[in-house]
């Protein structure tokens, strides 16, 4: 791929402690689990292994610490193929994620930021980095002055920003409205706009030109642009085991997919040189619902998998279903 095709995520990076376990225990009650792992995570890191393994040309912004965790993290990152010139190393120890994984394949998470906590500005390098991709894909695990500071680079230079408001904090006045594609699940979307119905959420997420897509687990996602719903994409029914990282695996083949022939952009890429504040190139109806088709597909297998990055799809995976 072209640097124009390129994936800039700017996000958190984990280890992630997973306890399987048959239900959640009451306050005050011990059970027994039935197994635990450490599993690479972190929102950030798991959409940038996403969409490397769907071929996306993907770059990672963000901090570790210098503990083996770290190390490991890193390990993880050279061998998926993830360029790391903008990944940090932090005083602080490597972020956790503790996650207990019930029978049914539901989770329950409780993460600790750690180094992901000391982003809160981007170097000089990072903000090249992003200058020189076509996407550049956020949530919100990092503190939000460095996903602001994203934001206004990428705008600067049209590039399209993809942001999972995940977990749900407090934004800027205008912050979603400044994003080009909000992708929140059914609870968050409910949060952040006052409507529990996800069709009504989508549209009021959508409103003034930006992309919203509501995913809502095994009943598929309502995908809307500019205040007017476009449809609801179905799930690919699957017996889950894990869901852990199914909406990070969605987000993140949905923009590897996007980034596929020629970008998926109506020009071909980000526009050198772009004043600030200049509109981000478009995407095209069609090319986001075959990228949502294509994102749904892959999060269906990632949640027959256990773990987060170890259940994510490759792109021959996905193609052999949709062939």
């Amino acid at each position: 791929m072209s640097k124009t095709t390129r994936i800039a995520v700017l996000g958190s990076a984990n280890m992630d402690l997973v306890v399987r376990q048959p239900r959640l225990p009451q306050p005050g009650e011990t059970i027994f689990g039935s197994g635990y792992g450490t599993v690479p995570g972190g929102k950030g890191l798991n959409q940038a292994v996403a969409a490397a393994r769907q071929g996306g040309a993907v770059d990672f912004l963000g901090a570790v610490g210098a503990d083996a965790y770290g190390h490991e993290l890193r390990d993880l990152i050279a061998a998926e193929g993830i360029g790391a010139a903008g990944l940090a190393e932090a005083g602080e120890p490597t972020g956790t994620a503790h996650i207990s994984v019930v029978d049914s394949g539901e989770n329950s998470i409780v993460v600790v930021s750690g180094a992901n906590a000391t982003v809160t500005a981007l170097t000089a390098g990072q903000e090249e980095i992003i200058r020189q991709s076509a996407f550049l894909v956020m949530q919100c695990e990092l503190p939000v002055d460095a996903l602001a500071a994203g934001i206004a680079v990428a705008r600067a230079h049209g590039v399209f920003t993809v942001l999972t408001p995940a977990p749900v904090v407090p934004l800027p006045e205008g912050f979603l409205a400044s994003v080009d594609l909000v992708v929140p699940n059914q609870i968050e979307a409910a949060e952040l706009t006052g409507e529990s119905d996800p069709v009504r959420a989508a549209e009021l997420l959508s409103a003034g030109g930006t992309w919203a897509i509501v995913t809502l687990g095994s009943e598929g996602c309502v995908v809307a642009y500019d205040g007017e719903v476009l449809g609801l994409a179905p799930a690919r029914p699957v017996k889950a085991l894990d869901t852990t990282a199914a909406g990070d695996t969605f987000v993140g083949a949905l923009v590897a997919r996007l980034a596929s022939a020629g970008g998926g952009l109506a020009d071909g890429g980000p526009v050198d040189g772009a004043p600030v504040g200049a509109a981000p190139v478009g995407i095209s109806d069609e090319r986001m619902i075959d990228a949502v088709r294509w994102a749904t597909v892959a999060s269906s297998i990632s949640v027959t998998r256990a773990g987060a990055t170890s259940s994510m799809p490759t792109l021959a995976e996905v193609a052999a279903i949709l062939a």
